[in-house]
């Protein structure tokens, strides 16, 4: 399912309009974005928590010339299950 098919299910499931709800969708997902860049992190509970991990610089190889290199450090949005979003998958 993309955002475009996730709009049309909303907007159909709450009787509102797919330009509504693809305001709300966007908005919220900016949202989410502008927190985590700036190390916050964002609990939807019963779904789960976006957060920022920090990697560190570590040496790495060249699949194709075997060479090693250094992969610098970087960080990189994470996510996180929350139990009742796992539960719901698992079927309980």
């Amino acid at each position: 399912m993309n955002k475009g098919e996730l709009v049309a299910k909303v907007a159909e499931d709450l009787g509102i309009s797919q330009k509504q709800v693809d305001e709300v969708v966007t908005a919220l997902l900016e949202e989410v974005k502008g927190q985590v860049a700036r190390g916050e992190k964002v609990t939807l509970t019963g779904f789960g928590t976006y957060s920022k991990k920090d990697r560190k610089g570590r040496t790495g190889r060249n699949p194709r010339t075997g060479e090693e290199i250094q992969i610098p450090a970087s960080s990189v949005p994470a996510f996180s299950a929350g139990k009742q979003f796992k539960d719901f998958v698992k079927g309980k």
